[in-house]
């Protein structure tokens, strides 16, 4: 994008930073510290560990995907630290200096900006920096950020529920996760149900107890326990009974679910973390114990009863029962009612399940008063095998009877179920008789591995859901340019997102400046980052951690809070802040120019990143922008681009397959501009980018075949010789194809231009280095290698310039060692346009190549179904040989007919109002049926042509259902005569006749043509006979022709033409044939037979005045110059002297 914006003329920035805060970097260093302690320095790990690095070694790609997790992906399968870093290359010594966190920062950030420098960025490396406390300028930058936010009351200090690792001992945000990027707390509420029957004599101990014991269930619905009949467990899923000092009683969930209430005060509010398991059960142990349930009209208890679809990595393993608004309930209790076996495997007593009938508690509309047991019989729900249709249920019920259900219960009858939900629950709460609870909605891993509970954390937290502040930032995001999908994720992440933990105990980074036992999390010090960018290089001198400080002299102990309000805010004036040394030592000329420097490069223009920061890191961005700079709309962000991720021939990137690259094999693979190409193919939006590494192959050798195009050209066109040979022209334009390529290099830079500056790079890449080529090749084609020197050369400045963002080394090589430039390519301007595109004529180029294609393949059928074959005798044999037509005549259609144009007036009007889209083609042949018989034997062909039109409108837009032609199809042919004379392989200069429809005499020539579908009939050969011709140039790419037809008075021309249509389609042509030199022997019968090299006395040059003339009844061809008539045989010899 850089480049693009300096070709237009503009003093683009592109900084880069590298982001070290976090815990990634330091619980890595930790891991290797703990292996060494454990396992000695180098560790000799245990076996288990041995073989499966071993095994890492011999993984190929084509071992096919890999089934393992996506930490272990990552990682290549590695078990331990050190052997990660052994899977990188690295020996025992280098490895051991990671156990220093420190280490890393100084030796990954240095191989980054090594890598990016060999792909050719274009980032201004002095502006180039680490984060943390390790670089001690940005970290006074950080703390003055937050500093600020603080006086703005942005930031406040309380208890939140928060991610959480155990392990790490602090909240665990987005950046610092495997797997669980984006999951959120959860809330359930905890219910309550009393154990009132003793356990099994195995547990006596737990009979002995003094306090009450409790079976907790999560539930997401509290106003649906008016109806519980039961309470479900899995027979198989392991339980434990833990004591909890804040509830005064045991409580018995799963040991995942303990952890979770250790950390939020549940269980020991002293001591976070902490669990007393007095005793451990299985699900089966649980099964037959009577409960109270909360609310249940069933006053006296239910029971305990089995559920198979109970998972322990949800909830607490513990399901309250509600059959009537919940289908899995029913079907589960049916289960049990209708299979004795059933409750006979548990123990269970039939009392303990058959009188448990359903409550109604809720109408739903459309389900009534048992939705769940409607449902289930209007779906023909069996079994809890259903799985399925169970679910289909599930959603219809809670959908309906979430928000339209009406409660039927005392106290709050008559009320929508969605306005008493957290009635219920404050209730349930306030008699003790339920626990707010809360876990990941997800499973969330942190990179240190261990799973991340939720905790009720003391913390410091920018409050991102003050309504005041979510209002100027949708403001932000309304004026902000960015496409749909990236607008709806922020306007999304906007109404969701709450407050941010944005502190920390462990991990590297900046402290906070008001309480330095905490650091700021890596989510919070990248948010304005790029204010920091505008003034980098003037602070630390090119060095990444800021060791030395810039050009300016100045150190982090001058850069105070003070001198940051000044250089960002504007607050002050250098004059008082050096006035009195009090504040800064800096010079009132320092100050200033550090503040013009931010006002001239800000604000950010264009920020890119992942589409998985739009939930996080680019709306934090936006909030600390606006919180920043309330008052300045005009430094807020003006667009953000996302994109996808990276894939790797159509997969995943990942060791453990094998399908990996790093970026530096890639170049070293592909050469910088092979892999720049390939990822400007790989996609624009925010679909997961695919480099294809065929696509890089094949993009390397057309970018080879460009280069030797310039060599080849750039010869011819330095010598006036080569290019008299080559037949290139100069001065005026004479031929309309030069008006055409003309043309389509000035629509090219129009199109480009604006791809360009959408950022649809793959767009870019399909206009400048396909297309752009394309075009050439064409004008070369229908030029017959004659092309004018002007616009080649133009084409070279357009192809290099328009590329060069792209591709920039084999540019900038080619503009400055082929082209001799003096400057950059990258000083130039963009190219302008010669004169305004002409539309008419981008059509007629377009149509005389959609013409030529039509024609040739109408020539390749017509040689197929034709039996116009000459035989001669091969010994005994009889062979066929097909004779191509010499003449034809094209037929064009001045109007459209009738019925044709009845079609496009019905299709026009009713096209959309936007004019983008046609009727469909049910509702078109609805319109059209009433004019069908008027149409006769053509209705049959109705709607094959509105399928014709609706391909061009695709292209053309709604101009195709104009009935007035925008093409002159007759004089576009004439004008090309030649081309398609010679592409045809008809005879020149006549052999190609152009007639109007309406002038024929044969209605079904006037009823098939139509505007822009020109017809070609293809007349009977004349009189011709076939011959050979051999090459003798050694290693010139040029072989024997057999077969090629010579028509009775043929010119040499003629002649010429067919030799150079024939190499074409033989796929031989690797030099300008144009200049070719025809050879007769002079002892025609027996001349040839000598082995080449041919003396130059035994050939004679055919005169260019020189005619052929066929005999039809002997085949024979014999030359006619002048009044002599010379005899030649079968075979001529041709050559050419022009170079490759």
């Amino acid at each position: 994008m850089r480049g693009y914006e300096r070709l237009k003329g503009k003093l683009a920035l592109w900084p880069f930073g590298l982001h070290c805060t976090g815990t990634p970097i330091l619980a890595s260093a930790d891991k290797l510290s703990r292996e060494c302690k454990e396992f000695g320095c180098p560790p000799v790990f245990p076996h288990e560990a041995s073989e499966l690095s071993a095994s890492m070694e011999t993984v190929t790609p084509a071992q096919g995907k890999s089934k393992k997790s996506k930490a272990i992906a990552k990682t290549g399968g590695a078990k331990f630290q050190w052997q990660i870093m052994e899977s990188l290359g690295m020996d025992n010594n280098e490895i051991a200096k990671f156990k220093d966190p420190e280490y890393w920062l100084k030796f990954f950030p240095a191989l980054a900006v090594d890598d990016l420098r060999k792909l050719g960025v274009k980032v201004d490396w002095r502006r180039s920096f680490i984060t943390t406390d390790a670089n001690p300028y940005y970290d006074s930058f950080v703390r003055w950020q937050f500093l600020t936010l603080k006086k703005q009351g942005k930031i406040q200090y309380g208890k939140r529920y928060t991610i959480f690792s155990a392990r790490d001992n602090q909240p665990c945000m987005d950046h610092e996760r495997t797997v669980g990027e984006g999951v959120v707390p959860q809330e359930y509420t905890l219910i309550k149900l009393k154990v009132i029957s003793e356990f099994p004599s195995k547990f006596s101990c737990v009979n002995q107890l003094k306090v009450p014991i409790f079976l907790v269930a999560a539930t997401l619905r509290p106003e649906t326990m008016f109806g519980q009949t039961n309470c479900w467990v899995h027979p198989d899923i392991d339980y434990v009974g833990v004591k909890s000092t804040q509830q005064s009683c045991i409580l018995i969930c799963t040991q995942r679910a303990a952890q979770n209430m250790a950390y939020q005060g549940i269980l020991d509010p002293s001591h976070p973390g902490h669990i007393d398991i007095v005793a451990n059960f299985k699900g089966a142990d649980l099964l037959g114990l009577k409960v109270k349930a909360p609310l249940s009209s069933y006053e006296s208890g239910v029971f305990v009863l089995p559920m198979m679809s109970i998972r322990s990595s949800k909830g607490t393993g513990i399901v309250t029962s509600v059959p009537s608004d919940s289908p899995d309930d029913w079907v589960a209790l049916q289960d049990l009612i209708k299979k004795p076996a059933f409750r006979t495997k548990y123990n269970l007593l039939d009392s303990m399940v058959i009188p448990f009938e359903p409550i109604p508690i809720i109408e739903t509309p459309g389900l009534g008063s048992l939705p769940a047991v409607t449902i289930v019989d209007q779906l023909k729900i069996q079994s809890q095998n259903d799985r399925d249709k169970l679910q289909e249920a599930k959603e219809k019920v809670y959908r309906v009877g979430f928000y339209d259900g009406i409660m039927l219960v005392e106290k709050y009858k008559g009320l929508k179920v969605n306005s008493v939900k957290k009635l219920i629950q404050d209730q349930l709460v306030e008699t003790n008789e339920a626990i707010i609870y809360y876990e990941p909605e997800n499973l969330v891993v942190t990179r240190g591995g261990d799973e991340a509970v939720v905790a009720l954390c003391d913390q410091w937290y920018l409050d991102y859901g003050s309504e005041e502040w979510k209002t100027e930032v949708r403001k932000a995001v309304a004026n902000l340019s960015a496409t749909d999908e990236v607008r709806r994720g922020l306007y999304s992440t906007v109404d969701w997102l709450h407050e941010h933990a944005c502190s920390r105990t462990y991990g590297l980074g900046t402290r906070l400046p008001w309480d330095d036992k905490w650091l700021i999390e890596s989510l919070s010090d990248s948010t304005i980052y790029m204010a920091y960018y505008t003034i980098a290089h003037l602070l630390q001198g090119g060095s990444l951690d800021g060791r030395k400080p810039g050009p300016l002299k100045i150190w982090p102990e001058h850069m105070t809070p003070e001198v940051w309000d000044y250089i960002f805010l504007g607050i002050g004036n250098p004059e008082d802040l050096v006035e009195t040394k009090s504040h800064t030592s800096l010079s009132v000329p320092i100050l200033k120019r550090l503040r013009q420097e931010f006002l001239f490069w800000y604000p950010v223009d264009l920020r890119v990143s992942g589409k998985d920061l739009i939930s996080n890191h680019l709306t934090y961005y936006l909030y600390n922008h606006i919180a920043i700079w309330p008052n300045e709309p005009n430094l807020w962000p003006r667009s953000i681009r996302a994109n996808g991720h990276l894939l790797l021939n159509s997969n995943k990137m990942s060791k453990s397959t094998g399908n990996f690259l790093t970026l530096a094999d890639a170049v070293e693979k592909y050469s910088a501009d092979g892999v720049r190409l390939a990822l400007a193919d790989a996609g624009d939006s925010l679909d997961d980018a695919n480099v294809k590494e065929e696509m890089a192959e094949a993009g390397l050798l057309r970018l080879y075949g460009l280069l030797d195009w310039f060599n080849m050209t750039l010869e011819i066109l330095n010598d006036s010789t080569l290019q008299q040979k080559s037949d290139y022209r100069t001065g005026a334009y004479t031929m309309h194809a030069d008006f055409v390529f003309e043309n389509e290099m000035n629509n090219t830079i129009e199109l480009a231009d604006k791809a360009y500056a959408s950022q649809e790079y793959r767009e870019v890449l399909k206009i400048v280095f396909y297309e752009l080529q394309a075009h050439r090749d064409r004008y070369r084609e229908v030029c017959q290698g004659s092309v004018h020197t002007n616009l080649i050369r133009r084409y070279m400045n357009i192809q290099l310039l328009l590329l060069s963002p792209i591709c920039s080394h084999v540019c900038e090589h080619i503009w400055i060692n082929l082209l001799n430039n003096k400057t950059s390519i990258f000083c130039e301007k963009w190219p302008e346009l010669s004169c305004p595109v002409d539309r008419i004529l981008l059509l007629q180029g377009r149509y005389i190549d959609d013409t030529a294609h039509t024609f040739r393949l109408q020539l390749k059928q017509y040689q197929s179904s034709k039996s116009f074959k000459s035989s001669k005798s091969v010994g005994s044999h009889s062979v066929t040989q097909f004779i191509p037509p010499s003449d034809a005549v094209v037929w064009v259609a001045k109007a459209y007919p009738a019925w044709q144009a009845q079609i496009l007036e019905i299709m026009a009007a009713n096209l959309s109002d936007d004019g983008k889209t046609l009727a469909d083609n049910a509702t078109l042949a609805q319109l059209l049926r009433p004019h069908l018989k008027a149409m006769g034997k053509m209705a049959k062909r109705a709607m094959p042509f509105v399928q014709l039109v609706r391909e061009r409108f695709v292209i053309h837009g709604k101009r195709v259902l104009q009935l007035q032609l925008e093409v002159d199809e007759c004089e576009v042919i004439k004008k090309n005569l030649s081309y398609l004379i010679s592409t045809l392989g008809l005879r020149q200069p006549d052999g190609l006749k152009i007639n109007y429809s309406c002038d024929s005499n044969d209605s079904r020539i006037e009823e098939s043509v139509c505007p822009l579908e020109p017809l070609i009939l293809f007349c009977e050969p004349s009189t011709s006979a076939s011959m050979t011709f051999l090459n003798p140039d050694i290693g010139s790419g040029l072989f024997t022709l057999n077969g090629v037809t010579i028509f009775d008075g043929d010119t040499y021309t003629d002649v010429v033409s067919r030799v150079v249509t024939h190499c074409r389609s033989l796929a031989l042509r690797s030099k300008d044939l144009k200049n070719i030199t025809l050879y007769r022997f002079t002892d025609p019968t027996c001349g040839h037979l000598r082995i080449p090299p041919y003396p130059m006395e035994a050939l004679q040059i055919v005169q260019p005045t020189a005619r052929f003339v066929v005999d039809a009844s002997s085949s024979t061809i014999t030359l006619k110059i002048g009044s002599d008539f010379i005899p030649i045989g079968k075979k001529l010899l041709y050559t050419t002297t022009v170079s490759s």
